[in-house]
Parts: structure tokens; sequence; C-alpha cells
């Protein structure tokens, strides 16, 4: 970034107040606790912004802000953001997506995988391999903890479907 970068990220950042104020105060449904972060989130995003391919400023703060309020209320009210995984229907799925394959899992799992849209292959893959929750994966992809979750819903049926009908064949 340019010296003058921080100049610049202040000046988007001041038209943008009363959006984050707005999500914050939506997700935390209080004034003062909204005020509070909306001032936190300057410093968090000052140092965000240098490390993001951003396309559409005002998503991107969106976002992240909206990101920043669900954890915060994670923290602090203890709300689950994984659901639990154990779910009869995808007992297979769940364990050829176990860390060490075998070579026969791997050539069931590998062509279904690549199938997938790229938001669910990209979510399956951090939730069940690289084992990161639904706050992390939002963190490393910008998507939000519902987008998350429905990715790898959907994606963990997409699976199902694609493993049964090559088995079937």
């Amino acid at each position: 970034m340019q010296t003058n970068s921080s100049d610049y990220f202040g000046e988007l950042y001041n038209r943008y107040i009363p959006l984050i104020y707005g999500v914050c105060l939506k997700y935390l449904k209080k004034s003062e606790k909204a005020k509070e972060v909306t001032l936190e989130l300057f410093e968090i995003l000052l140092a965000e912004v240098s490390t993001h391919e951003i396309k559409v400023f005002k998503t991107w703060i969106y976002n992240v802000t909206a990101n920043h309020c669900l954890q915060i209320l994670k923290r602090e009210q203890h709300i689950p953001v994984d659901f639990d995984a154990s779910d009869e229907q995808f007992d297979y799925v769940l364990y050829l997506l176990e860390k060490n394959v075998s070579k026969e899992k791997t050539e069931i799992l590998t062509p279904c995988l690549e199938k997938l849209p790229k938001q669910q292959k990209t979510s399956i893959s951090m939730f069940f391999t690289e084992k990161m929750s639904y706050a992390d994966i939002a963190d490393q992809t910008g998507y939000l903890l519902k987008t998350i979750k429905s990715q790898i819903q959907n994606g963990k049926k997409n699976l199902k479907n694609c493993i049964e009908k090559h088995q079937n064949e």
C-alpha cells in the first residue's frame, strides 16, 4: 500500500460509517455497543484492507462488519456456529472427507469434489479437511456465515448424490 492509503481508507470509511453502524446495530441490538464496535472496526478494517483484493468496497465492508459482529455475539453469548456433522444420511460422505483417505476413497471423492461449485468446494474443504470453524472460513473467504452453512449443507448433498451415482455405475 502507498503511504497515503490510510488517508484514502479513512475517507472511504467515513462515507460508510452509517452502513457499518447500521450493521452493528442490526446484530448487536444495543446502540452504545454498536457505536463502540463501529469505532473498533476502523483499526481492524485498516489492517485488513491491504490483505484483500476488494472489488466492491461496500460489499466487502458490509461482510467484514457482519462477520465481526457475529464473532462478538458468538464470544459473548455462546452462539453455536457449527452444526452437528454426524447427520446419519451423510456419514459416508464424512467418512470420505476424513484427512487420511485411502486411494480407493480418493478415487471416489476427488471427481465429485471437482464437480462442486467453487463456493461449496471451498467451504467443504476448509470445514472438513482443514477443520476450520464457520467464523474462520468467513474470515478467509469473506462469505457470510449463513452462506457458509448453506454451501456446506448443499455441498454434502451434492457429494452424496455424486458418490451414489459413481458407486452405481
